[in-house]
């Protein structure tokens, strides 16, 4: 869109996060990074400085690299905010988060933000932490924000979905996924079949993405 010519961005998995001084080493022209599953947090010992965003959650989505430096930011803060705020309602005062991962971390941020009460589902059980056995009717009904932040239901395994019951949900629930890929997965299908409101994480994916654009070039 902007007609740049001198520029291009790649994927550079590596195998584990010792890997990164390497990657950086190999690639003295990188100007910046997006991070992804499952380096958000394991790659922060890594870089020289953190915003204060990444201090307050111990996540990053995005490595700016100049003069040597590394310096972690996290766009996923914005990126959901912008996106989640489109359907949310007035009565959508609590949220369980499924999962505890980078991308969790950020869209726990945005909820603590916009004032909205929750709680952090896990399947191992952990201080401050619920596992998924104690979600019932009466939970559901409380908390009716639901957010997908673990990667279940991506591709290629499409038919996995969280272990929620989904009997219980209503029209005045709404279900959030950070999974954009399938664009309807089982999770947001079985919201959708009991009238709730859903949204997939792909305008996120593009928000997040267009702020880290902004960072590396210094705009």
């Amino acid at each position: 869109a902007e007609g740049l010519t001198d520029c291009t961005f790649e994927a550079y998995p590596i195998p584990s996060i010792t890997d990164f001084p390497d990657l950086i080493s190999a690639n003295p022209n990188l100007k910046g990074l997006g991070v992804t599953i499952p380096y958000k947090e394991m790659v922060l010992p890594y870089v020289h400085k953190q915003s204060v965003e990444v201090q307050e959650i111990g996540a990053t989505n995005s490595i700016k690299i100049e003069d040597g430096l590394l310096t972690a930011y996290n766009t996923d803060i914005i990126g959901f905010e912008v996106s989640f705020r489109e359907q949310l309602k007035h009565y959508h005062t609590k949220a369980l988060v499924l999962g505890t991962g980078g991308a969790s971390k950020a869209v726990q941020y945005v909820l603590r933000k916009l004032g909205i009460e929750y709680m952090v589902v896990t399947r191992n059980s952990a201080p401050g932490l619920i596992t998924y056995d104690v979600i019932d009717g009466s939970l559901i009904s409380e908390y009716r924000v639901i957010i997908n932040c673990t990667p279940l239901g991506m591709y290629p395994n499409i038919d996995a979905f969280p272990a929620i019951p989904y009997s219980f949900l209503t029209t005045e629930h709404y279900l959030y996924d950070l999974v954009y890929k399938p664009g309807t997965t089982q999770f947001l299908m079985k919201g959708e079949a009991a009238g709730a409101s859903v949204k997939n994480g792909y305008d996120m994916l593009l928000i997040q993405a267009e702020a880290s654009w902004k960072i590396w070039n210094g705009l």
